[in-house]
């Protein structure tokens, strides 16, 4: 902790701005809502998952926890430190979490119960802090259910107290060190579970020093120190001395050590992103203001430059929003009243200044090469989902879109020039987009008359292929539930009868007679083997959606035999994808709960089965069971889906021996599979 509670290492607090009533941290601010649910049963619910993102996700808790101390004006400085042997090290200079007894748990520190209780934290408690990350239990209790080490130091009032865990359960009391501590904080050493994660758990450095880096943008006084240990690499220079090598590698240039400070904020962050990309204008529309009513505080920095082959790709990526300094890639309403509001004053000016067509402008034509950052600090965020990836306040949409139009019509008529600029621009794109638009609108209606589209496929109404999806379902039956459920403008069903071809072990003469295919491939319109063409597709997505039993896992495997054979490009493009319909309902009182499979059954029951005596509980045997509406609520509706992409590796030889093997007509290739990886068996549903 020496990196951390020194005198040289803090600094100067006392000028941070600090919540109004300045109120005491103590015991009294961490309120429990629940006890601990069973996180390493199903890390699912509260990380995403237990792929190399959801374990990134533990990473972006603790950090976030000590941006939470820097916002709310309690710390000034934080330090992240990447250890080769996987472990991560998070440390800040904030008040330090709680170590007196908790009043509702007289025998445990407020340390302990917030280590180890879900939905408990100061941000639960008025008060405690004015901003945070969100309420969902994704917090520092799921980081510790998840590593099989973490070890928390805190200082607070001159002293030093230690404790540890492994997979959530404490070595032992919390410990108070000999000695005095100057300064105060908290920091956070852990190591995720190979059991959760894999035996290959292994974090990214170079995600790990990108979301670092993003976290000092967000906040302009906020020092961030990085470090890291890398195996040391030595090159030889020109005089024959060695030089190390600070480096993850020759593709991934990041130093062992860094300190991030960014007086400027976010209009440093654009213009280290941009750097000296070529733009419509060289000024950036960058501001901050307060949302009416006191719902929050937002600032922005914007861009519009040119596309050219030298940009990166992070300098493409177009608005990146932040609710709290969390990132939110999936957006929300944070990012719909900022672009309504840019949209509205653009439109507004581009009238003032005679363009007639001014009502023409669309969103794509103002957005398609506008780059920037918003970031928004507010009371009580509601983010969709655990992993907090899509903010869903309601009531900030029309308080920013308001905020931002003033703001930007103002800008827009204080800078002419590049208002003009920027609206020369624009008529280009509008030009662009309807000149495309006429050809693709062409180009479908002849390929649709050119084809002879099977007579059971239920097209869309969509004239270009842009955001349209083929579902692939089992028999009439789920077809017809399918076509009730689905969204007629962009969804098209195309119900198979039965198992198709096994083409990994038939002629080609012998697909091409078969009528399925024939008719998959008709509906896609781009042929298949030799003769397909991607630029011929007629959706966006093609889902495999079939049951949720072994005969339905046996027909999405044949489906996507298929596609790999014949149609690899469609794979290798991330246009194949598999639903994950729910195989349980169950009625609780007046919520309803849908399972996919047993563990989502099991973990269910026993999350409600204290609190509820009886419930109702029904199996569906197969989609075409299921209603439109249940169909649509829990598989074909884009808000609450599950999707898996189908994904190729990165060796082509091994995926075509992998699939021989288990598609060919060597049974004895497919029973030494069986064998080596019986322990699959027991997640699959009879």
């Amino acid at each position: 902790m020496n990196d951390l509670f020194t005198p040289k290492a803090l600094t100067d607090v006392s000028n941070l701005k600090k919540n109004k009533d300045d109120k005491t941290y103590t015991a009294h601010d961490i309120e429990v809502l629940e006890g601990l649910e069973p996180v390493r049963l199903r890390p699912g619910m509260y990380i995403g998952g237990t792929d190399a993102q959801s374990l990134h996700h533990l990473v972006a808790e603790i950090l976030d926890n000590s941006m939470d101390e820097v916002v709310g004006g309690f710390a000034s400085e934080i330090r992240v430190h990447f250890f080769e042997n996987g472990y991560i090290s998070i440390s800040d200079n904030g008040r330090g979490i709680p170590i007196d007894p908790h009043p509702k748990f007289p025998d445990k520190s407020a340390l302990e119960v917030i280590l180890t209780t879900l939905h408990s934290g100061g941000k639960f408690k008025e008060g405690a802090y004015e901003i945070s990350g969100g309420l969902h239990g994704v917090g520092l209790s799921v980081v510790n259910a998840l590593s099989d080490f973490l070890e928390i130091q805190v200082v607070r009032q001159g002293h030093l107290y230690k404790q540890s865990y492994e997979k959530g359960i404490p070595q032992g009391p919390l410990m108070k060190e000999a000695g005095k501590y100057p300064g105060h904080g908290t920091k956070i050493i852990f190591h995720p579970d190979p059991e959760i994660f894999g035996e290959n758990v292994q974090f990214d450095p170079v995600f790990l020093y990108h979301r670092v880096r993003s976290k000092a943008f967000l906040h302009k006084g906020v020092q961030i120190f990085w470090s890291m240990d890398v195996k040391e690499e030595t090159s030889s220079s020109g005089d024959g001395k060695e030089q190390e090598e600070q480096l993850v590698s020759q593709k991934n240039r990041i130093p062992k050590e860094e300190r991030f400070f960014f007086p400027g904020g976010l209009s440093d962050f654009v213009n280290f992103y941009l750097k000296e990309a070529p733009k419509v204008f060289n000024l950036l529309f960058s501001g901050e203001g307060v949302l009416s009513h006191g719902k929050g505080h937002v600032e922005w920095s914007l861009a519009w430059p040119l596309e050219n082959d030298e940009m990166s790709e992070e300098t493409l990526l177009g608005l990146m929003s932040y609710c709290n300094t969390i990132p939110t890639p999936q957006g929300g309403v944070h990012e719909q009243g900022f672009k309504a509001g840019i949209l509205k004053a653009f439109r507004s000016v581009a009238e003032r200044m005679g363009f007639k067509k001014f009502a023409d402008i669309a969103p794509e034509d103002l957005f398609k090469h506008m780059k920037g950052i918003l970031s928004l600090f507010i009371k009580n965020p509601q983010f969709q989902g655990q992993t907090k990836e899509k903010l869903v306040n309601s009531d900030l949409a029309r308080p920013l879109e308001i905020l931002i139009k003033n703001q930007f019509e103002q800008w827009l008529l204080d800078h002419r020039e590049e208002a003009q600029d920027l609206l020369s621009h624009v008529e280009l794109l509008i030009e662009e987009r309807l000149t495309q638009k006429s050809q693709k609108e062409l180009e479908r209606k002849t390929a649709t008359r050119r084809l002879r589209l099977p007579g059971k496929l239920a097209d869309c109404r969509a004239t270009g292929r842009s955001g349209t999806e083929l579902f692939l379902v089992e028999g009439d039956s789920a077809g017809g539930s399918a076509k009730q459920a689905r969204n007629r403008d962009t969804q098209a069903i195309l119900p198979l009868r039965g198992k198709i071809l096994n083409v990994a072990n038939a002629t080609l003469d012998k697909a091409e007679a078969n009528q399925e295919l024939m008719n998959l491939s008709l509906a896609l319109g781009c042929g298949f083997g030799v003769n397909f063409k991607e630029k011929d597709l007629r959706y966006d997505r093609v889902i495999i959606m079939t049951d949720a039993d072994v005969d339905g896992a046996h027909i999405a495997a044949l489906l996507m035999t298929f596609f790999f054979e014949k149609m690899p490009n469609l794979v290798i493009s991330g246009r194949l994808y598999l639903a994950r319909p729910p195989l349980y309902r169950m009625v609780f009182g007046k919520d309803i709960f849908y399972a996919r499979d047993e563990n989502e059954k099991n973990a269910i029951i026993k999350r409600f089965e204290k609190k509820i005596q009886k419930f109702e509980m029904s199996r569906f045997k197969g989609l075409g069971e299921m209603s439109a509406v249940q169909l649509k609520e829990t598989t074909m509706d884009p808000k609450n889906r599950t999707l898996e992409r189908v994904m190729l590796g990165d060796s082509d030889s091994f995926l075509k021996e992998f699939v021989n093997d288990l598609m060919g007509k060597e049974a004895e290739k497919r029973f030494a599979f069986i064998q080596e990886n019986a322990q699959f068996a027991k997640n699959l549903t009879f």
